[in-house]
């Protein structure tokens, strides 16, 4: 990977696993995509239709289906190493993560902005933080510059996945500098977690906002010069957008909104070793969908670019008196009914309440 594209220096590398692998090329991952998901590759060929109103599309057709393969790549490894094809299963942070961002988010974005709004080059770049910002998820922790082992760990295999898909001339150097940033200012509230425990990406989701917002600081910090360099001056932005991609389920449809919650809910619970039948997770699991809900909506959760907050501000404000009216059933069923006995009894009488709103 180019050298020069390491931009907040890490300590240490985090060299290829099994799952790099297992998934080494692109004709591998396509072969899955098709058996598997042909789902993905017909939201690719839509997109590849929206997308080539660009004026610069034809100019380059050849880097099209090296961007996909990309994206294929990444998918497949996600969806082994936490997803649905393996065997450490993530409610959250899996190859479903990827479809959310990929496709209604972007879509959102098309359908605000315009194909015209963003350079052909920043459509794929976004495209490929979804499919790459979350690849890994159980680095041991350590942080530099604000930025996560998890995070540093998706850049590198990011960057290798660059490299076999044939971007790995001077030319694509930009390419990488925005990866960087943009993977990077995904990281939430880098903070270590004391020595008994492990590091919880499924808990910090609630504790902080993204790194996005302060990565002009840290390039200060630890890059002085960085505001004379062009690409990083235009991978900034897309760091800020693509951080408000990440965390646009605020603005879902609040059923599809809910059920992220929850997702992320089963993803703490299964990092902090509790079991859902067990007693021990019911006072977690209800303090997380109500107090844990209102605390990030409302106080914690910010849309960082311009177009983030232009395009998903309003169907977030939509949703504020629905979780409101959510948390408050929720509360007054267990007043009403007793403490729940396990983590499924909250989430059953959870899914009920967001029924009953949408």
């Amino acid at each position: 990977m180019p050298k020069t594209a390491m931009l907040l220096q890490f300590p240490r590398k985090f060299p290829a696993d099994e799952i790099e692998q297992h998934v080494a090329d692109a004709a591998t991952a396509r072969a899955l995509v098709a058996a598997r998901r042909p789902d993905l590759l017909a939201l690719l060929q839509q997109r590849r239709e929206r997308i080539s109103k660009v004026p610069q599309w034809h100019q380059h057709d050849a880097d099209v289906e090296r961007g996909e393969n990309t994206l294929l790549i990444a998918f497949c490894r996600l969806a082994f190493r936490h997803g649905s094809w393996g065997t450490d299963f993530h409610a959250y942070h899996n190859e479903e993560h990827i479809l959310e961002i990929l496709g209604t988010r972007i879509d959102c974005l098309l359908d605000h902005i315009g194909v015209n709004g963003l350079q052909l080059r920043d459509w794929y770049l976004l495209s490929l933080f979804a499919a790459g910002h979350d690849l890994r998820q159980r680095e041991t922790p350590q942080f530099v510059a604000g930025v996560g082992s998890n995070e540093q760990a998706s850049i590198e295999e990011t960057f290798r996945i660059l490299q076999i898909c044939g971007f790995d001339d001077a030319t694509s150097l930009a390419l990488y500098k925005s990866m960087a940033l943009m993977i990077a200012g995904s990281t939430f509230d880098a903070r270590p977690a004391p020595n008994d425990l492990e590091y919880n990406s499924a808990e910090l989701a609630q504790s902080g906002g993204a790194l996005a917002q302060r990565l002009d600081r840290k390039l200060d910090d630890h890059l002085p010069n960085w505001r004379s360099d062009e690409d990083l001056q235009h991978a900034l932005p897309l760091a800020l957008l693509a951080a408000d991609l990440d965390t646009a389920n605020v603005a879902a449809p609040f059923p599809v909104f809910a059920a992220s919650a929850e997702r992320l809910c089963r993803e703490r619970e299964m990092r902090s070793h509790r079991s859902l039948q067990d007693e021990t997770s019911a006072a977690p699991v209800l303090a997380f969908l109500t107090d844990g809900q209102e605390r990030y909506f409302f106080d914690l959760h910010r849309f960082h670019s311009d177009i983030g907050r232009a395009t998903f501000e309003a169907a977030k404000q939509e949703n504020a008196a629905r979780l409101q009216a959510q948390t408050m059933a929720l509360r007054a069923r267990v007043a009403m009914h007793g403490m729940p006995k396990t983590g499924d009894d909250v989430i059953a009488i959870y899914r009920e309440v967001v029924a009953g709103i949408a």
